[in-house]
């Protein structure tokens, strides 16, 4: 399998454009993951304030249980500036970033831990080890990310894939892009999702290559090659989301202007439409990385502390239930 290319990386009614519905859908994620056992984390690199603090945050309301790795006396020297305790986690000593990032996959690989947590370290350098072919943590399916997006003005949890990995994902690639987010909305609660392949109109035409991609990935659907979830498209953005938008295209389909998961055509659409909804909707975004050995939180300086735990619990829950799932025996 070809390594990815670096790149940067519920349901509640709203009550207005500028709505802050009590109850959102992040304190819906968080209050369940905390109903789970605390799932074993391998932080990497935490060596500033907001990556620690992330993790003493989760660790302190019972999400995770974390294994920080990296220059053991820079962590403690975060930890004492900004009166962080630490003093329950375990240390593993890494030299550099680049050092705590292959020790961690390495943790990874010998069952310490369940979850990755990016540090203070670049995305690309955490990703290129999680990606390396002989030692990385790869798997048969496509590694993606899925934000989970808060939009107060939306009555669904809105996940966006593939904003931050995949740059222009060919049709199997995108097979397994819709798999993962699937696999995550199904996994951490959510049942099953109306899934909206997105272009720029709803008919296929080869003049535009991403509505055939999405006409092919809903026959796939059909043929059991994705499973889970309720597939349409191609289908433009306003009736993907808006009812009055697909009514007047005459769209009748169980996913058409109720969408929950948004298929983009490729990273940059992702990446725009994530933003957009961030920046002009007041939307709150938490994310993963799917599709590796074990599911990674990458968080950024600008998260809020809101979406840092929604990121833990989403990445909780689907540990926990990969966790039932190996521990169920076989018929």
């Amino acid at each position: 399998m070809p390594a990815e290319p670096e790149s940067e990386i519920g349901s509640i009614r709203a009550i207005g454009p500028a709505a802050n519905p009590p109850g959102s859908k992040y304190e819906r994620l968080i209050e369940k993951a905390k109903g789970v056992a605390a799932a074993k984390t391998i932080v990497v690199y935490p060596c500033d304030e907001t990556s620690l603090r992330g993790a003493t945050e989760a660790a302190k309301i019972g999400l995770i249980s974390p294994i920080l790795v990296g220059p053991e006396d820079k962590i403690k020297g975060v930890a004492d500036k900004n009166d962080l305790d630490i003093s329950g986690f375990e240390l593993v000593n890494a030299a550099h970033s680049d050092a705590a990032a292959s020790r961690a996959v390495e943790l990874i690989h010998e069952g310490q831990g369940e979850l990755l947590m990016k540090g203070s370290l670049h995305t690309d350098e955490l990703m290129r080890t999680v990606t390396a072919s002989k030692t990385g943590l790869r798997t048969a399916r496509r590694i993606s990310h899925v934000f989970i997006m808060d939009v107060p003005t939306y009555a669904e949890t809105l996940f966006i894939t593939d904003a931050a990995i995949n740059i222009f994902p060919d049709l199997d690639a995108k097979r397994d892009i819709v798999q993962n987010a699937i696999d995550l909305f199904t996994q951490v609660g959510l049942g099953t999702p109306r899934v909206a392949i997105l272009s720029a109109v709803e008919t296929v035409t080869a003049k535009i290559p991403s509505t055939i991609d999405a006409a092919a990935l809903c026959k796939m659907a059909d043929r059991g090659q994705i499973t889970g979830g309720i597939l349409d498209g191609p289908l433009a953005f306003d009736n993907a989301i808006d009812p009055e938008a697909a009514k007047i295209k005459g769209i009748h389909s169980p996913v058409a202007g109720r969408a929950q998961i948004l298929i983009v055509p490729d990273l940059e659409a992702g990446n725009m439409l994530a933003k957009n909804l961030i920046y002009l909707s007041k939307a709150d975004s938490a994310g993963l990385v799917l599709g590796a050995r074990v599911p990674i939180v990458l968080t950024s300086r600008a998260d809020s502390v809101r979406s840092r735990r929604a990121s833990c619990a989403a990445a909780v829950l689907y540990a926990a239930a990969r966790r039932n799932v190996a521990t169920v025996p076989a018929a």
